[in-house]
């Protein structure tokens, strides 16, 4: 019950702007009121427990306290024991009564040591779902390419993600990737990430099976830019520098203003110095973007994804953003995950993901050409609906 105050209390307070706007403070506080309930009633069986406890101690204490001091007495009258015996017989008694005392504490703050333990203990003793092969070597990084071999992937049996994908990005050419929601992108580039090992086929990067490398020097090698980034309650010099740990504070301040971040950070009081909240609560949702693209310019990493990078930022910083960017994916194998078809026309290659496998492959114009193509349904979507709404107004 313990964890489960503390489950209520975290989910409570990471959900906080929608119990604001949900009014729903009471309904929230009715639920910790019970779980704190249920808590109060177990503590207080303990304590009544200990508080018996205690009662007996003192009762067998007192008895044995009793016992003495009568034979004590009646003995002393006797002339058969003197007054310094009775006094190191009491003071035996106070050293072993201590000493039991103690042994009792010890005994139940051990037995809550175990209970409090039982769930550490759980969590260390889980198996890591993805663990690097004995012998797993660096991976060495030539030109950037990327292989799906017959990848199959599911979270279970009854749902399968990826099936039977196969393709080959090459090194340095920028794809882009759309499709609906579910449709499997994000689980595409976690893949090639290891976050997950592919239920069936194989990833390859430059020729070398990711199952086979190091999943530190995978990861080095890949900047990722998520579509809600997670920053550390640090400044914002540590944030862009968790990138590169060696970077100097000028390259972090030069990546900061490719990213246009250095706009906004030169007016906060502190500067770079600025703490910025648990996950970056301190920040706006585009402000922590620009943070975290700011982080993989600083990483510079050959191969680089993007999922949803500018989906929190408005018109103006996302053309800014744009132009970084460009700058970043020079020279680097680019998979952009992205539902704003605007951002993606540049891209050498567009593939249109659907039901677990790549429905559609080429350039912008290209799938534009097929009539049937569900991109061009997806484009008209969004432009040609854009563009009705607009002579609608009119």
């Amino acid at each position: 019950l313990d964890s489960q105050i503390t489950a209520t209390l975290a989910d409570a307070f990471s959900n906080i702007s929608a119990i604001i706007t949900y009014a729903s403070g009471r309904e929230e506080s009715l639920r910790f009121k019970k779980v704190s309930d249920a808590y109060g009633d177990i503590l207080l069986k303990s304590w009544l427990v200990s508080i018996a406890f205690i009662g007996v101690f003192s009762i067998c204490i007192f008895a044995l306290e009793f016992a003495v001091f009568y034979f004590g007495i009646r003995l002393w009258a006797a002339g058969t024991m003197t007054v310094g015996t009775f006094v190191l017989i009491q003071i035996y008694i106070i050293q072993l009564s201590q000493s039991l005392w103690g042994l009792g504490e010890l005994i139940r703050k051990a037995f809550e040591s175990f209970s409090e333990s039982m769930e550490v203990v759980e969590i260390l003793e889980a198996e890591h779902g993805v663990r690097d092969v004995p012998g797993a070597r660096p991976l060495v990084v030539t030109d950037g390419t990327v292989e799906y071999r017959e990848v199959t992937f599911a979270y279970n049996e009854t749902r399968e993600v990826l099936s039977g994908v196969s393709l080959t990005i090459r090194g340095g050419q920028k794809v882009a990737m759309i499709g609906p929601s579910g449709a499997g992108k994000s689980t595409f580039v976690r893949l090639l990430m290891r976050t997950y090992d592919a239920t069936d086929g194989q990833v390859f990067v430059d020729g070398q099976d990711i199952v086979s490398v190091a999943q530190d020097s995978l990861r080095r090698s890949i900047a990722f830019v998520p579509q809600d980034p997670s920053l550390f309650h640090r400044s914002l010099m540590e944030n862009i520098r968790y990138g590169r740990a060696d970077a100097s504070d000028d390259e972090v301040i030069a990546a900061a203003t490719s990213a246009h971040c250095h706009e906004f950070i030169k007016d906060l009081p502190q500067g770079y110095d600025t703490l910025v909240g648990e996950r970056g609560v301190k920040l706006s949702g585009g402000e922590r973007q620009r943070v975290a693209i700011a982080r993989a310019i600083l990483k510079n990493a050959p191969i680089l994804i993007l999922d949803e990078a500018t989906s929190s930022l408005d018109s103006q910083s996302e053309a800014l953003i744009q132009d970084a960017l460009d700058v970043l994916m020079r020279d680097k194998t680019v998979i952009v995950i992205a539902h704003r078809l605007s951002t993606i026309r540049k891209m050498d290659r567009i593939l249109v993901i659907d039901g677990g496998a790549v429905r559609e492959d080429g350039t912008h114009d290209k799938l534009l050409k097929n009539p049937n193509s569900l991109y061009k349904a997806l484009w008209d979507l969004q432009a040609g609906g854009f563009l009705k709404n607009t002579e609608a107004e009119k």
